[in-house]
């Protein structure tokens, strides 16, 4: 095992743990709120909300994860299930999205709620995944619903052009087989797209995929009150 950690950015509690940012934050995911519901274009948004607030780039990152327009709030709300929605049923996981969030959430990086309900962290894949000490841990949490929600079948979804997805990929279908979960695995060119397109149930934070899927579940909340994981957790 390596000694990696998906963990908080050097200057982050700065920019998340200080009360006075945290209300900067807040008031611009209201004016972001206000600017989406209008149709001004979340870019030009973020720019002139950063502008306003004075915020810094993760700031930045963090306030346009955790923001929406009412009528995508409406629309996400309305394609969302329950976990009693989900006994035999086949589901489609966002493998690094998924992933990646649960591997910050337990190592103790800030996390997001969004006004969609989502949880956000900062972490992308940028071209690469490595594991780290929470890869193992995130899958186990993933593998415990599976058996408590009765899913039929679990199917990740992986980015092809991410380097060691085939690796984690081998990772999570090996853990299957140990045991023993109907589990498949996918590497897919355009995950996001396959996702909303291929799936009558697609688990997945992604703003694009919500948007387009036709139904969704909200894994990382249902997980968050399940497991109640020691977090560093901020509503936007």
């Amino acid at each position: 095992m390596n000694n990696r950690n998906r963990g908080k950015n050097t200057g982050d509690d700065t920019l998340f743990g200080v009360q006075k940012q945290l209300d900067k934050l807040k008031m611009g995911v209201q004016d972001m709120l206000y600017l989406l519901s209008r149709d001004y274009p979340e870019k030009a948004s973020s720019e002139l909300v950063g502008n306003r607030y004075k915020l810094k780039t993760r700031q930045i990152q963090a306030l346009r994860g955790a923001s929406a327009s009412e009528q995508q709030m409406k629309n996400r709300k309305l394609k969302q299930l329950e976990v009693s929605d989900l006994k035999g049923k086949v589901l489609f996981l966002d493998g690094f999205n998924i992933l990646i969030l649960m591997e910050s959430l337990i190592s103790g990086a800030y996390v997001f709620e969004g006004l969609d309900g989502c949880f956000r962290d900062l972490s992308g894949v940028h071209g690469t995944y490595k594991r780290v000490n929470q890869t193992q841990k995130a899958i186990e949490m993933i593998a415990e619903f599976f058996r408590k929600a009765a899913v039929e079948k679990l199917v990740w979804i992986f980015d092809k052009p991410v380097s060691n997805s085939g690796r984690i990929k081998e990772i999570v279908l090996n853990y299957a087989q140990e045991n023993t979960l109907n589990w498949e695995a996918g590497l897919e060119y355009n995950p996001d797209k396959f996702l909303a397109e291929n799936s009558e149930i697609a688990v997945s934070s992604d703003a694009w995929i919500l948007d387009h899927c036709k139904n969704w579940f909200n894994l990382t909340a249902y997980l968050i009150t399940e497991e109640k994981p020691d977090a560093n957790l901020i509503k936007m």
